[in-house]
């Protein structure tokens, strides 16, 4: 072996190239200052979590992440996963949903219902909650490029159903930024964007009180490659360019910043990813504090969902992937997160059975039922080894946020490839320690078997994108055809203003638009982006 291997091996780093020493002492945190690291539960900075109670008064949200086939299918499996426990919802919508295209659409061929649930119009979202209610619900939605129209598809939803618009809760992802950057399911080009963003920040400020306008998302950030540290530094700077574009839209920070939240990854190492956790907070407060001037204590506080790597599942031994969801869960339960999905076993093979998703529930269940975590507040804090490395990672973050700053932003460091080319980087570097067995994944590239159990995998009926044509064309012969045309007249006129889109939108969608229909009215306007 070489001397270099042999250095590499004997030196202990986590994936953000951080050093960690054999032995932690006092020294370590020879300057360390109490209230200004980390301050009481609930007090700024909040590195020890935004609530004083955090879950001492109750457990945090267990939302799985569910969606498939038509409305209906996954209406069923939401049901299943509420009876089984679950405490919120959340929604994975399907790929011609994500980016704007109906399920009749030939581009749409092959994708119907198969990664998330297929929406075309209002009667899909009727049928997806159907006999759930939504003033007793929370739900997420992971949606990002149409996040406004299927907002206000689960409004209009929720007004027939006589919800008051107080009693509506949940998220959208609504974080166009990472998809450009990491993911990639964008329609328009960024500037246009980022005007529905902010109109949909107004919007829900006037109608939608207690909805998180955005969940901006450092978790496929951390999918597509990227280290612990990129995946903070990477968020925040994404999240200070939405703030920006707000403010410049003529909106108060603290009008809109309390219901801004994250989304985060919970990945293997987890005493980096309780770091990262808790640095993130404190870098947050700092943020709207120092730079934009925010009194409201709720716009200093980072509130985020998590959801356990799945970049880090196996299809080899796949019954690993538990264990890896354990850890991973157990790390964001440490770190503080406000809800939290854990992977199915399964998913590296196909989308979840109801067995494995409810193994998946069973261990968030075991973790705050019997597992001791919701006793006491941040009981990591003070840990020699925790306190150093959340100082090292803020440290590193602060350097990329520097770095992002100088080239204008988030938006021009996406636009010259920057954080693009970083990730990359990151992702080749972790792979080339894979191949070199200098990073061990069991199973994997160390204790392999040639045996394979036969596991059941879930299936998707390829009848559905039929199913779906056949309802979109009974929906466009029973319409009032003349009330959408003029209602998406209407929509296209605000677009080529500077009317908030919302407004037009829900009219559009509430005369039985599609949201196909809709998108395509904002692609006359403002076009689409290619990199």
């Amino acid at each position: 072996m070489d001397s270099a291997r042999r250095k590499r091996l004997e030196e202990r780093r986590t994936e953000s190239g951080i050093e960690v020493e054999p032995v932690y002492r006092p020294e370590n945190l020879e300057s360390f200052d109490y209230g200004e690291k980390l301050g009481d539960p609930g007090e700024y900075p909040y590195t020890r979590g935004p609530y004083p109670t955090m879950y001492r008064g109750r457990p945090w949200t267990m939302r799985q992440y569910a969606g498939f086939g038509i409305a209906k299918e996954t209406n069923e499996r939401f049901k299943y996963l509420i009876e089984n426990g679950q405490t919120g919802l959340s929604v994975a919508f399907d790929l011609p949903t994500q980016m704007g295209r109906d399920s009749d659409h030939a581009l749409a061929v092959g994708e119907v219902g198969k990664v998330g649930v297929a929406i075309d119009s209002l009667l899909d979202m009727h049928e997806l909650f159907d006999g759930i209610s939504l003033k007793d619900v929370s739900t997420s939605m992971t949606i990002n490029a149409t996040a406004s129209i299927l907002l206000l598809l689960y409004s209009l939803v929720a007004e027939e159903q006589g919800a008051k618009a107080e009693d509506v809760t949940g998220t959208t992802q609504n974080d166009i930024l990472k998809e450009y950057l990491a993911r990639g399911t964008y329609i328009y080009p960024p500037e246009p964007s980022m005007r529905i963003t902010t109109d949909m920040f107004a919007y829900c400020a006037c109608e939608l009180p207690r909805w998180n306008t955005i969940s901006i998302s450092g978790y496929h950030i951390r999918e597509a490659g990227s280290t612990a540290v990129q995946e903070i530094a990477f968020t925040l700077s994404n999240a200070i360019a939405y703030v920006e574009a707000a403010l410049e839209a003529g909106l108060e920070v603290d009008e809109f910043a309390p219901r801004l939240s994250f989304f985060f990854n919970a990945h293997n190492d987890l005493f980096q990813e309780v770091a990262k956790y808790r640095a993130a907070r404190r870098m947050w407060a700092k943020i709207m504090k120092e730079r934009f001037g925010a009194t409201d204590e709720r716009s200093l506080r980072l509130r985020f969902h998590t959801q356990t790597a799945g970049s880090s599942l196996t299809a080899q031994q796949a019954e690993n992937n538990i264990v890896r969801t354990t850890v991973q869960a157990l790390s964001a339960v440490l770190g503080g997160t406000q809800s939290l999905h854990t992977n199915a076993f399964d998913e590296a093979l196909a989308l979840p059975t109801e067995r494995s998703a409810r193994i998946a529930l069973r261990t968030q269940q075991i973790l705050a039922h019997e597992a001791g975590l919701t006793s006491t507040v941040d009981p990591l804090a003070g840990s020699y080894f925790v306190e150093s490395l959340t100082d090292a990672v803020e440290e590193k973050a602060w350097e990329y946020i520097e770095q992002v700053d100088a080239l204008g932003g988030s938006v021009k460091a996406i636009e010259q490839q920057y954080m693009q080319r970083e990730i990359e980087e990151a992702a080749f570097h972790y792979q080339r320690e894979v191949e070199r067995e200098e990073r061990i994944v069991v199973g994997v590239n160390r204790y392999t078997s040639e045996e394979e159990p036969e596991m059941e995998l879930h299936s998707v009926d390829e009848s559905i994108r039929e199913k779906q044509i056949e309802r979109i064309n009974d929906l466009r012969e029973s319409r009032d055809n003349a009330a959408v045309a003029k209602s998406l007249a209407r929509l296209k006129k605000a677009a080529e203003g500077s009317e908030n889109l919302l407004y037009p939108m829900k009219e559009a969608l509430a005369s039985l638009a599609t949201l196909g229909e809709v998108s395509d009215t904002l692609r006359e306007v403002f076009g689409e982006y290619s990199p």
